[in-house]
């Protein structure tokens, strides 16, 4: 039986709903899901489940008309269904180890790196499980500070003042 847990959410309005009577991200995120009767939506669901199991700092939003995105110490990855697959998109998965060699798009790009996941695929859940904590890590490596408030800004340095010509 899998157990329940309390989703957290980045702020996108106020009350019971969002902005505008508009739904809440994972409300949004569970309809996208069971809107998709095929395969694709089993998938979708499994990265779900994978992110939120992750560490209990994940939150996920709702972005881009139609993109779940999940985030820890910064934007970790979203996922989209595409005919005949599901990609799922690690943010800066260029930046960090994959281990277990899941990475199978985007591998030319400076910063993301992706999964397609085909219907006849049988993900490795230990294996993308260490993949995400990973992803996690390396947001983490990545803060400007402790999780205290913000760092103060420097004030700019004046323009030095140009020579006077004698």
């Amino acid at each position: 039986m899998m157990t329940q847990r309390k989703v957290t959410q980045r702020k996108t309005g106020g009350g019971a709903e969002g902005a505008g009577g508009r739904l809440k991200p994972s409300e949004r995120i569970d309809r996208h899901i069971a809107g998709i009767a095929d395969w694709r939506g089993k998938v979708l669901a499994m990265i779900r489940r994978i992110m939120l199991e992750a560490d209990p700092a994940v939150t996920e939003d709702w972005k881009w008309m139609g993109t779940p995105v999940w985030y820890c110490d910064g934007m970790v990855c979203l996922a989209n269904p595409h005919a005949g697959k599901v990609k799922w998109t690690f943010v800066k998965g260029a930046h960090f180890a994959d281990a277990d060699h899941l990475f199978n798009a985007g591998l030319e790009g400076n910063d993301w790196r992706a999964i397609d996941i085909f219907e006849k695929d049988r993900p490795d859940e230990a294996a993308l499980r260490r993949l995400v904590r990973t992803a996690i890590a390396y947001n983490r490596s990545q803060r400007k500070w402790d999780g205290g408030p913000a760092p103060a800004k420097k004030a700019p340095r004046p323009s030095p003042r140009p020579k006077k010509r004698s």
